[in-house]
């Protein structure tokens, strides 16, 4: 029973040995700070979200989308100083209140096809996000920041593509542009991680900023998932009422 439990917990003690090898104390408690901020600002979206669907409060639109970039612009032109830390999450929360505002008739229309896309697409964005985070951590980090050339390339051929198929109007291209843009979102999970750990490095104890880098991460992986998750249960639903 003993060898057994060992042999269950050495993995577990290994993989904290490296992260006590990899991040400095400081760092740590600078992630722990970040993803605690991230969870937060999660947390208040899903409130935004749930405020869309269940009550007449709010609803999710331009005066939404509009709230939430004043939200982020308060966290940019109000300087960390050290004081005013809990008014800047404050902001954060509104930014994340907001966004989930946005979400909200996107998982409106979901629900009504199948209401367990959201919770799938949830566990599969978290793992998604945890695995490309320990993956930045884990690995050498500036040579995570040469991800972003390459990343921010692929964006702005992504914006090419979605003005192009403004007029066109192509399936295939939307498609292309859909899993082209999961895929560089996942990417800019682990650039951004990279450039939180070299900021944190180089002085930079902004994490409610930081945090908000990882946030509109999480959410834009859960948005491209809930939608590709919702043209599969379509795709399976016309196939069988054929």
């Amino acid at each position: 029973m003993a060898s057994r439990t060992a042999t269950l917990g050495s993995p577990i003690e290994l993989f904290f040995q490296g992260l006590n090898r990899k991040l400095e104390p400081p760092m740590k408690e600078h992630l722990r700070s970040v993803y605690s901020c991230v969870a937060m600002a999660l947390a208040s979206a899903a409130a935004g979200a749930y405020t869309h669907i269940f009550t007449d409060l709010f609803s999710g639109g331009i005066l939404a989308a509009l709230a939430g970039i004043g939200f982020a612009l308060a966290v940019t032109f109000t300087p960390d100083n050290g004081k005013n830390r809990d008014l800047r999450v404050g902001y954060l929360c509104g930014f994340g209140f907001c966004t989930g505002l946005g979400l909200g008739p996107l998982l409106e229309m979901v629900i009504l096809i199948n209401p367990s896309i959201i919770t799938t697409a949830m566990l599969a964005t978290s793992l998604i996000f945890a695995c490309f985070s320990l993956c930045t951590i884990f690995s050498d980090q500036r040579q995570m920041l040469y991800l972003g050339g390459t990343l921010f390339s692929l964006l702005s051929t992504l914006l090419m593509l979605s003005l192009v198929n403004l007029f066109v109007g192509s399936a295939l291209l939307y498609q292309v542009h859909l899993y082209l843009g999961f895929l560089i979102i996942c990417g800019f999970i682990m650039y951004d991680t990279a450039v939180i750990l070299e900021k944190r490095r180089m002085g930079d104890e902004d994490y409610v900023w930081h945090a908000i880098l990882l946030f509109i991460d999480f959410v834009d992986v859960f948005r491209h998932l809930v939608i590709i998750l919702t043209q599969k249960e379509e795709n399976k639903r016309r196939r069988s009422s054929k």
